[in-house]
């Protein structure tokens, strides 16, 4: 006997009974990405492995233990399935040149990959809504992009999640930032953990992210990045932070927040809710000047989130939105002429905009009518021989008792469709 075949570690399946409020949650990200005139761009999900190690840094966990990657023995490409979009997205804009005409809003979806540790929203295979802009140097993109999101809660009906905003300043800021980082820290070695003790001289700002118990009151008293940032990456910050009060959008100075990829600058910011652990942030993200003239572009200013699908859907779920794609109509037909008809019937009413299931295989009326039930449709379309003489349809309530009615198959799809508004 052959082994079970089974879905590799980190990597899953959604099956149809989840599928329904996947659609709802990108439906609803689409409409309002539409609001703020995004384009969608559909980018490859494997790229040169260089694309990563130049854009996300060397020290980071993504390019140190995270991606997947591998040399193409056909033509000795190195080459990695994208553990993030932006640097993807960037690529594509200066190979294709997109802001040739002047600024771009950009928006991208599809699976991201990471060797991380699997655990309650966090898979090795995830799933990611990216938007990013590119051409705007105005603090108010940043305060637009975290509009959009806010917006994005409200048409999702999530309360829980609360803004964090920070601003890192420019290269010449974190590097100042980042000696003095470093003398405190080197003053706490017996304190430090081994991950922090690996990236003291190479990413200290990721030791700010830790979540080691041990660690806080040490974090808490650690030089504070506002208070080496130049004038105008805190004018820029002050002015996102303006904007957001002018519109109304609650947010919490995070001193802490540094984000975990080396490309960002000035405003970095995460959405983060208590209800899924440790793995609360559902959407991050900032602006990142520097990088598209970094990956060989002319240096265009941007800014861009990204947004955890599978941390949304865990959310909806903590809240109990359940939701289900159950047709409208159930076809029951017994007897050969009825039997040949109803796949017509079915259709007719499908061009009416009705969601029919049509019973295929034969079977008793009594078997049929158990699988009308079984199926959450409203009605059962009931079609014999005997009604296709009379030109007729019995149709009957699946969920109200004793609610049968004799229609003319020529008004039936009009009756449906009232009984369904």
């Amino acid at each position: 006997m052959s082994k079970k075949c089974q879905s590799i570690k980190g990597f899953y399946d959604v099956l149809p009974d989840k599928t329904p409020l996947w659609h709802f949650v990108e439906d609803k990200i689409r409409e309002v990405l539409d609001l703020y005139a995004y384009e969608k761009i559909n980018l490859p999900i494997v790229e040169p492995t260089s694309l990563f190690v130049d854009s996300v840094g060397t020290h980071t966990d993504i390019v140190e233990k995270e991606m997947y990657s591998w040399v193409d023995p056909l033509n000795e490409d190195q080459l990695t399935l994208r553990p993030e979009g932006t640097a993807g997205c960037v690529r594509a804009v200066i190979e294709h040149n997109l802001t040739y005409n002047g600024p771009i809003r950009l928006w991208y979806q599809g699976p991201m990959f990471r060797h991380e540790n699997v655990q309650k929203g966090r898979q090795r295979q995830f799933n990611q809504v990216g938007v990013e802009a590119f051409g705007f140097n105005d603090a108010n993109i940043d305060a637009e992009q975290i509009l959009l999101l806010a917006r994005l809660w409200k048409a999702l009906d999530i309360k829980d999640v609360e803004l964090h905003i920070n601003s890192i300043g420019d290269p010449e800021d974190r590097l100042t930032y980042r000696a003095e980082l470093i003398r405190y820290f080197e003053g706490f070695s017996d304190i430090l953990d081994e991950d922090a003790k690996r990236r003291l001289h190479q990413n200290p700002l990721r030791i700010l992210d830790s979540k080691n118990p041990a660690m806080q009151t040490m974090i808490e008293g650690a030089p504070k990045l506002s208070e080496y940032l130049n004038s105008e990456a805190k004018a820029h910050f002050d002015a996102v932070c303006g904007y957001l009060k002018e519109a109304g959008v609650a947010f919490k100075l995070n001193h802490r927040l540094v984000r975990g990829l080396d490309y960002y600058n000035r405003t970095v910011y995460e959405w983060v809710t208590n209800r899924l652990g440790s793995q609360g942030t559902i959407a991050g993200g900032g602006r990142y000047d520097y990088l598209i003239e970094r990956l060989g572009g002319d240096k265009t200013p941007a800014s861009g989130f990204g947004i955890g699908l599978e941390r949304i859907i865990l959310l909806l779920e903590d809240m109990g939105v359940i939701l289900q794609n159950e047709p409208n109509i159930y076809l029951v037909n017994l007897g050969e002429t009825a039997e040949k008809y109803a796949l017509k019937l079915s259709e007719i009413l499908r061009s009416h905009g009705l969601k029919v299931v049509l019973n295929s295989g034969g079977s008793s009326f009594k078997s049929q009518m158990k699988r009308a039930d079984k199926s959450g449709a409203a009605f059962a379309v009931i079609l014999g021989d005997d009604e296709i003489k009379e030109g007729v349809a019995q149709v009957k309530s699946l969920r109200v008792e004793n609610v049968q009615s004799k229609i003319p198959i020529d008004e039936l799809a009009q009756f449906l469709l009232k009984q369904a508004s």
